[in-house]
C-alpha cells in the first residue's frame, strides 16, 4: 500500500545495493518482469519494438528485449540518443543485446504488435521537447498498445502531471512498490492496469524510508474500523448529529444522517429547524428528528454529552448562521462539508482557530470548495501536486483534509496521506458528497481516527459506487453499502 515517490525509488534501490545486491541483478530482474508483463499481452511470434531511453529505464528495455527475443518473440530495438554515451548498469545490459539497435526518432511503427516504452520512466526531470516528445506523440498517434515500464515517459512520477507530452500505455510494470503518479490525475489514464514486480529491493528499505504516502486500500486503516461487539450496543457505537438547514433545502442533511447510520453510528439525530421538521419526520425512520432554530439551540440539544460526533455543512447554508453553528460543536469530533467550508471563504485561519476544540475533525472540500477556503493561502494553492496541496491544506487548517475528485486524497497534518483510485465516474452525481460526509462521520462516532475514518470513508463511498453501479443517484449508494460491508468483514476474517 506504500508508495514511494522517484527519489524515495532511488533511496530503496540505493539501500538494496548496499546491503550487498548488485544493481546489474536488480536491472536483470526489471527486464525480465518486463518481458513477463509483455508475453501477457502478445504472444510468441509477435512482433514488439522495444523503445530505449539514455538511463537506467533504458537499460531495463534492453533486459526485455533480450528476454523476448529469446522467447520467440520478433523484437526490434530501438534507442533514444547515442549508445556510447549509456552508463553503469544500462551500459551493462545494452553490452549484452546482441541484436542491431536502431535510432527511436525513425523508427517504423509499421508492422508492430505491441510497443514496448522504456524512455524514461520515474526518472524524468524536465519536459519532454524535440525529438523525445515527437516520438511520443507518434507513438500514441499509431494507436498500437504499449507497456510501460516503471511509467509512462513524460508523466512525473511524483505529481502524476504530464511533461510536455506523455505516452498513453495499455499497462504498465513498476518494481517494489507503486509511485504516487500511478494514481494521481492525468498519471492514472496514462497508465492502465498496473503490476508491481518484485525484483529483490530490500523490504527494510521501507523502515528507513518512513514513506508518508499509500494508495487508499483496507490495509492502511483496517486496524482500525470499528467492529461490532457482542457486549456492545447502539450508545456505544456513537451519537451522531446532522445539521440540516432551512425547509427548502433538507435533501442533503438527511442523505448525510442516512449514510452515518448504514455505516454504523449507533444513532443519529437530525437538528433542524421547527419549520423543516415535518418534512425530515416524514422523509426518516431510524433517524430522529429535533428541533433546533439556531446554534444557541444547538448548543443547548449538545447539552448531552452523548451527543458526540456533528456532521455540519450539508444543506446548512452558506453565511454567519452556519459559523455561529459550528461555534455550538466545535468541541465535538466533527464532519465539516459544503456550505460549511464556502461559509469560511478565504478566512481558513478562523475556521482552524475554531476547531482546535474538536477531539477529531475532518473537512471533505470538492476543488471549488478548496480553491474558496484557501484563497488567500498561495503556498496551498500552488503546491506542486494534488498530493502536496491536500498535505499543505491540512497543515494549515490543523485538520484531516479529504480533496474530494476522481484521485481523491486524505491528508494528516502530520503529512500521512492516502490517494483513492477505486471511484467510478458514475460516482460524480448530486448528492454523493453528502453520503460521504455521512459515512465519514459514522466512523468517527464510533471512534476511529480521522484520518483512518476519512480513508475508509473513501474507499467505501467508492465501493458502493461500483456496487450501485452505472445510473446510481445518490440514494442508492446509502443501500449499496450493504453487501459492500460484507464483503469487506469477509475479507477481514470476520463472521457476520
Amino acid at each position: 500500500m506504500e508508495l514511494l515517490t522517484p527519489d524515495e525509488m532511488g533511496r530503496a534501490d540505493a539501500f538494496t545495493i548496499a546491503a550487498g545486491v548488485p544493481g546489474e541483478v536488480l536491472m536483470e530482474r526489471a527486464g525480465l518482469a518486463v518481458a513477463r508483463a509483455a508475453a501477457g499481452m502478445a504472444s510468441v511470434g509477435s512482433r514488439v519494438l522495444v523503445l530505449c531511453g539514455p538511463g537506467n529505464n533504458g537499460g531495463d528495455g534492453f533486459v526485455a528485449a533480450r528476454h523476448l527475443a529469446g522467447a520467440g518473440y520478433g523484437v526490434r530495438l530501438a534507442l533514444l540518443g547515442e549508445r556510447e554515451r549509456l552508463r553503469g548498469d544500462a551500459a551493462t545490459m545494452a553490452g549484452r543485446w546482441s541484436g542491431p539497435v536502431e535510432a527511436a526518432p525513425e523508427a517504423p511503427l509499421e508492422d508492430v504488435d505491441l510497443i514496448v516504452d522504456a524512455l524514461f520512466g520515474a526518472g524524468l526531470a524536465r519536459d519532454l521537447d524535440g525529438a523525445a516528445r515527437a516520438l511520443v506523440e507518434r507513438v500514441n498517434a499509431s494507436g498500437l498498445p504499449v507497456l510501460a515500464v516503471d511509467l509512462s515517459s513524460g508523466i512525473d512520477g511524483a505529481t502524476g502531471a504530464v511533461r510536455g507530452a506523455a505516452i498513453t500505455a495499455r499497462r504498465s510494470v513498476t518494481f517494489f512498490r507503486p509511485k504516487p503518479g500511478h494514481l494521481l490525475l492525468p498519471g492514472r489514464l496514462h497508465a492502465g492496469p498496473l503490476t508491481v514486480a518484485d525484483i529483490g529491493i530490500r523490504p527494510e528499505a521501507l523502515d528507513v524510508l518512513r514513506p508518508r504516502a499509500f494508495e487508499n486500500v483496507p490495509e492502511f486503516w483496517a486496524g482500525h474500523f470499528p467492529v461490532p461487539r457482542p457486549q456492545g450496543h447502539k450508545y456505544s457505537r456513537g451519537h451522531l448529529v446532522a445539521v440540516s438547514g432551512p425547509a427548502r433545502a433538507t435533501g442533503a442533511t438527511r442523505l448525510a444522517a442516512r449514510a452515518a447510520l448504514r455505516a454504523g453510528a449507533g444513532l443519529v439525530t437530525v437538528a433542524c429547524p421547527e419549520a423543516a421538521m415535518v418534512i425530515h419526520a416524514t422523509n426518516l425512520s431510524a433517524v430522529m428528528v429535533r428541533p433546533v432554530e439556531d446554534a444557541a439551540g444547538l448548543a443547548h440539544l449538545l447539552t448531552d454529552r452523548r451527543l458526540s460526533t456533528v456532521v455540519i455543512g450539508p444543506g446548512v447554508g452558506v453565511g454567519q448562521g452556519a459559523r455561529d453553528r459550528l461555534l455550538a460543536c466545535a468541541d465535538r469530533r466533527l464532519v465539516l462539508d459544503a456550505d460549511l467550508i464556502t461559509s469560511f471563504k478565504g478566512d481558513v485561519d478562523t475556521l482552524a482557530t475554531i476547531i482546535k476544540a474538536s477531539p477529531a475533525a475532518v473537512a471533505t472540500p470538492h476543488d471549488g470548495e478548496f480553491a474558496r477556503l484557501f484563497a488567500r493561502c498561495p503556498e496551498v494553492l500552488e503546491a506542486p501536486s494534488r498530493l502536496e496541496r491536500a498535505r499543505a491544506g491540512a497543515a494549515r487548517l490543523g485538520a484531516t483534509l479529504l480533496l474530494k475528485g476522481p484521485d481523491t486524497v486524505v491528508a494528516s497534518p502530520d503529512g500521512r496521506a492516502a490517494i483513492a483510485a477505486n471511484a467510478p465516474p458514475w460516482l460524480a452525481t448530486a448528492g454523493a458528497g453528502d453520503v460521504l460526509s455521512g459515512i465519514v462521520g459514522g466512523l468517527l462516532a464510533q471512534g476511529m481516527p480521522p484520518l483512518e475514518a476519512a480513508a475508509a470513508g473513501v474507499w467505501l463511498h467508492g465501493e458502493a459506487a461500483r456496487e450501485a453501479g452505472p445510473g446510481l443517484v445518490a440514494d442508492d449508494l446509502i443501500e449499496a453499502l450493504r453487501p459492500v460491508y460484507r464483503r469487506l468483514f469477509l475479507d477481514l476474517g470476520l463472521s457476520i
